[in-house]
C-alpha cells in the first residue's frame, strides 16, 4: 500500500512537473511560446481552421460552423500552450453572420449599415468613425475578433462588381475614410482586415487576373489609402488579395508583402490571404516566406507543406518563426485570448440610428429644379421594383443578414405619404413572385445571390397604367435599382445604362406628370455610378440614395422631406459614357463567370488573364479634369437645399505639415452642412501630372443661416510627392503650390499659394513592370 501511494505521489508530481514545464501564452512571453512549438504547430497556427470538414463546410463561401454559425474562418488553437483559436467574420457593411443556428430559436441578425461608396460620400470622418465603433461592437458581442474590411481598393472603372464596397477614385478620400472606419472599429477592442491588397481592380478571373500597373500609379494611387491607414490607424490585419501584380501572385509577392508594407511603411500587424486553397502555381512556403502570415480559410495539405518545405530546405525556420510571432502578438490583443465573454445581444435599435443618420448625410442630390423638399405632398405614384424591394446592400460575401430593410412605401408612409394602391399591389405582387421564382431557380454557383435581395428586372410600365395613376397622385418618384456583387463585373448595357424598359417608364410618366404640372422625382437605389446623361433633362430631382442600409427608406424621406438637408459629395466621377473612362478599353466586359472559362485560361486573353493599366496615373477626376472631357457630374458634386460661401483661404507651414483652413458660411435659408475640398496645383517639374489632385477634405458642422465656421486641414508635406520611378523615392519639387479649395473638382472657390522647398523619401526597389505598356500622356 506505501509503495502504491509513493509511486502514485510521483505520478502527480511528474504530472505536475510536466505540466509546470509548458509554458502558456501571455503578451509578455512570445518569445518563449515560439521555442517551446514544435514545427508541426507553427504550421497549423500559420494555416487557418478551414480544414475541419472542409469540403462540405462550405468555408470557402463564409459558412464555418464552429465558434460563430457564418464567420469566415478561424484560427487554429494550441491548448497545451494557452493559444485559443480567434474567429474572423466577413464584412465591412456589417457583421456577416447566420441570422438562424439549428436548434436555436433565437434570431442572430446584425445590423445593415450603408456600403462604403455611401460612407464615404458623407465626406464626414468623424460620423464614420462612428458607423465604425457600431459595427466594432456588433464584432465583439457576436463573438467575433476580427471583421474583414474595410474595402480600400479604388473605383478604377465604373464596371467593377464591388465597387460599392470600397470608397472612391481618389486615394485621400479613401485612406482618410478608411482610416476613420479603422480607428472606429479597433476602438472596441477588435480588429480589421484591410482588403483586398493591391489593385484587386476587377472581378473576373479575379483569382488569376495579372493587373500591370506602373510602380507610380501603384505607389500613388492603388497603394496610398492602404499606406494612409497603415500609418495613421495600424490595422490588425491585412487582406492579401487573390490576382498577381506586375506577374506575381500578391499572396506570394515579397515586393509587396514586405518590401513595400514593412519596410517602406514600418507595418506591424499581420498579412492573412483572401479566402482561397492550394494555389497549383503558388507554392505556400513562397507565401510564407513573402510575408503572409495566415493562409485563409485553410487546407490540411498547407499545414503539411509548410513542414515537408522546412525539413527539405526550401523555406527557412527564421521565415516561419517571424510569421509564428506576428501571429502570437496578434491573437494576444483578441476578445477571445482575454477571456470577454459576449451577448450575442448588441444595440439593433441603437446602431439603427446610426445607420439612419449615416445614410442621409452620404446620399447625394444631383439634380433639383425647385421640387425638393417636398411640401403638402399627400399621395405619390411610386414606380420602379427598388421601391418596393428597395436594396439595403450589396451581395456577396460583404452582405449582412438583417432583420428589416425599409422599403420606400414603409418610409413614405412613416411621413404620411400615401402611394397609389393599384401601382403598388402590382409592384408588390411581382417582388414576391420573383422571390420565389429566384429561389426556384437558384444555380448553386451563384451562392450569393441567397444572401439578402435579389436582382430583379424592370417591369414593363404602359401608357395606360400611368394614366390611371396620375390622376390619384400629387407626385411621382421612379427608383433606378441596380444590384452588384462579389465575382461578377457590370455590363454597360442594362446595368450601367438603363435597360428599355427603364427608360420607356422614365419617358412615359415625365410626359403624363408634366402635362399636369406635376413633378417627377428618380430615387437611384445603387452602390455604383450609372448613366444619367439621357433621361436626366426628363425629370425634376435625382437623389442617389447609393445601398444605404437597413433605414434605406426612411433615409429618403428625411431628405425628400427636408428634415435633413442633403451633405453628400460625390466619391467619384459620374461620365456621360462608360467609355469615357480610358480604362474601359481595358477593362472586361461581358464576360460570364459561372461558364467556368475563367477556370481555363490560356494565360494570354486580355481583360481576363491580364489586364493593362495604361491609363497609368489618370483615373477618373485626374483624366477627366486634366485633358477636359466633359462629365455628367464631376467629382466631388452634390446639391444642398441652402447655400455657401467660402472665403479667407490661408496655407501655412509648420515643420513638413502644412495647415489649410477655409471660412466656410451658410448664406441661404435653411441650416446645413458644407464639405470644403482642397484640390493642390504643383509647379511644373520633371514629372506629367494632372491639373490639380485632392489632398484634404473637412466637413461643417449643422450651420443656421448666416452662421459660420473656419475650417482648419492638415496635409503633410510627403503627400505632395510624386514618386519616382528611377530613383525609387517620392519627391516633392521645389517651387509655388497653389492650393485651391473647392465644393467639387470643377468648382473652385477659393486659393491660396506657399512656396516649398524640394523634399524627397527613399523607397525600397519593388515591383517593376514585367511587360512594357503604351502609358497615357498628356503629350
Amino acid at each position: 500500500m506505501k509503495k502504491r501511494t509513493l509511486m502514485t505521489g510521483i505520478a502527480i508530481a511528474m504530472t505536475a512537473a510536466s505540466m509546470t514545464a509548458q509554458p502558456k501564452l501571455t503578451a509578455d512571453n512570445i518569445d518563449e511560446i515560439v521555442k517551446a512549438m514544435t514545427l508541426e504547430e507553427k504550421a497549423q497556427l500559420l494555416v487557418g481552421g478551414g480544414n475541419d470538414g472542409f469540403v462540405g463546410s462550405g468555408a470557402m463561401l463564409g459558412h464555418q460552423k464552429k465558434f460563430v454559425p457564418g464567420a469566415a474562418g478561424y484560427t487554429v488553437a494550441i491548448p497545451r500552450l494557452g493559444i485559443p483559436s480567434t474567429v474572423q467574420c466577413d464584412g465591412p457593411a456589417g457583421v456577416h453572420i447566420d441570422a438562424h443556428r439549428e436548434g436555436d430559436s433565437k434570431n442572430y441578425f446584425a445590423t445593415g449599415f450603408p456600403i462604403g461608396t455611401c460612407l464615404a460620400s458623407t465626406w464626414n470622418t468623424d460620423l464614420v468613425e462612428q458607423v465604425g465603433q457600431a459595427i466594432g461592437n456588433e464584432t465583439r458581442e457576436y463573438g467575433c475578433d476580427v471583421i474583414l474590411g474595410p474595402g480600400l481598393n479604388l473605383h478604377r472603372n465604373p464596371l467593377c462588381g464591388r465597387n460599392f464596397e470600397y470608397y472612391s477614385e481618389d486615394p485621400i478620400v479613401t485612406g482618410l475614410i478608411g482610416t476613420a472606419f479603422v480607428k472606429g472599429v479597433q476602438s472596441q477592442g477588435v480588429g480589421v482586415s484591410a482588403k483586398h491588397y493591391v489593385a484587386n481592380s476587377q472581378e473576373t478571373d479575379r483569382t488569376r487576373v495579372d493587373e500591370r500597373v506602373s510602380p507610380r500609379a501603384l505607389r500613388e494611387l492603388y497603394l496610398k489609402g492602404f499606406e494612409m491607414v497603415v500609418r495613421r490607424s495600424n490595422p490588425w490585419t491585412i487582406m492579401s488579395a487573390y490576382n498577381k501584380v506586375n506577374g506575381h501572385y500578391a499572396q506570394g509577392s515579397k515586393d509587396l508583402l514586405t518590401k513595400v508594407l514593412r519596410e517602406d511603411w514600418g507595418y506591424k500587424g499581420i498579412v492573412e490571404t483572401d479566402w482561397i486553397g492550394k494555389r497549383k502555381d503558388l507554392p505556400v512556403e513562397t507565401e510564407v516566406a513573402a510575408g503572409n502570415d495566415l493562409m485563409m480559410p485553410g487546407f490540411p495539405a498547407q499545414v503539411e507543406d509548410i513542414v515537408a518545405a522546412v525539413k527539405a530546405g526550401r523555406l527557412n525556420v527564421t521565415d516561419v518563426d517571424r510569421n509564428v510571432r506576428r501571429m502570437l502578438e496578434y491573437i494576444v490583443k483578441t476578445p477571445r485570448f482575454k477571456g470577454y465573454k459576449f451577448s450575442s445581444e448588441p444595440d439593433l435599435k441603437a446602431h439603427a440610428a446610426i445607420t439612419r443618420q449615416s445614410s442621409t448625410e452620404g446620399m447625394v442630390l444631383l439634380k433639383n429644379d425647385n421640387t425638393l423638399p417636398i411640401r403638402s405632398l399627400k399621395t405619390v405614384a411610386l414606380f420602379g421594383v427598388s421601391s418596393y424591394n428597395f436594396m439595403s446592400g450589396g451581395l456577396g460575401s460583404g452582405c449582412v443578414n438583417v432583420g428589416y430593410s425599409v422599403d420606400m412605401v414603409t418610409g413614405l408612409k412613416n411621413i404620411g405619404v400615401n402611394t397609389t394602391p393599384q401601382l403598388t399591389e402590382i409592384y408588390q405582387s411581382y417582388v414576391k413572385y420573383a422571390k420565389a421564382k429566384l429561389e426556384a431557380d437558384k444555380n448553386p454557383m451563384m451562392w450569393f445571390l441567397n444572401q439578402g435581395q435579389p436582382k430583379y428586372d424592370e417591369i414593363e410600365i404602359t401608357e395606360r397604367c400611368v394614366a390611371h395613376e396620375e390622376p390619384l397622385a400629387d407626385a411621382a418618384i421612379i427608383t433606378i435599382g441596380r444590384q452588384a456583387g462579389e465575382g461578377m463585373d457590370r455590363n454597360i448595357n442594362g446595368e450601367f445604362n438603363l435597360t428599355k424598359d427603364e427608360q420607356d417608364m422614365i419617358f412615359r410618366v415625365s410626359d403624363a406628370f408634366h402635362a399636369k404640372n406635376k413633378k417627377v422625382i428618380v430615387i437611384i437605389n445603387s452602390g455604383s455610378v450609372m448613366e444619367t446623361a439621357s433621361w436626366r433633362d426628363r425629370v425634376d430631382a435625382i437623389l442617389v440614395a447609393w445601398q444605404p442600409g437597413i433605414e434605406g427608406g426612411n433615409s429618403v424621406a428625411d431628405i425628400l422631406t427636408g428634415k435633413v438637408n442633403p451633405s453628400g459629395r460625390l466619391t467619384m466621377t459620374w461620365p456621360i459614357a462608360a467609355t469615357d473612362h480610358p480604362s474601359t478599353a481595358n477593362f472586361p466586359q461581358d464576360y460570364d463567370m459561372y461558364t467556368y472559362k475563367n477556370m481555363e485560361g490560356s494565360g494570354h486573353v486580355k481583360n481576363v488573364d491580364y489586364t493593362n493599366h495604361e491609363e497609368d496615373i489618370y483615373v477618373g477626376y485626374r483624366y477627366f479634369d486634366t485633358f477636359n472631357k466633359r462629365v455628367a457630374y464631376p467629382f466631388g458634386f452634390g446639391l444642398s437645399y441652402t447655400t455657401f460661401e467660402l472665403t479667407k483661404p490661408v496655407v501655412k507651414l509648420n515643420g513638413n505639415t502644412i495647415n489649410v483652413s477655409i471660412n466656410v458660411k451658410n448664406t441661404g435659408d435653411v441650416a446645413g452642412k458644407q464639405v470644403a475640398q482642397v484640390y493642390v496645383k504643383a509647379p511644373k517639374g520633371n514629372y506629367e501630372k494632372p491639373t490639380r489632385e485632392l489632398k484634404a477634405f473637412g466637413k461643417t458642422k449643422e450651420l443656421k443661416p448666416g452662421e459660420s465656421q473656419t475650417l482648419t486641414m492638415q496635409i503633410d508635406k510627403r503627400d505632395l510627392a510624386s514618386y519616382d520611378e528611377a530613383g525609387c523615392q517620392w519627391k516633392v519639387d521645389a517651387g509655388v503650390y497653389t492650393f485651391q479649395i473647392g465644393t467639387d473638382v470643377e468648382t473652385i472657390k477659393a486659393s491660396a499659394t506657399l512656396k516649398l522647398t524640394e523634399y524627397t523619401e527613399k523607397t525600397t526597389d519593388a515591383l517593376p513592370l514585367q511587360q512594357p505598356m503604351n502609358l497615357l500622356k498628356q503629350q
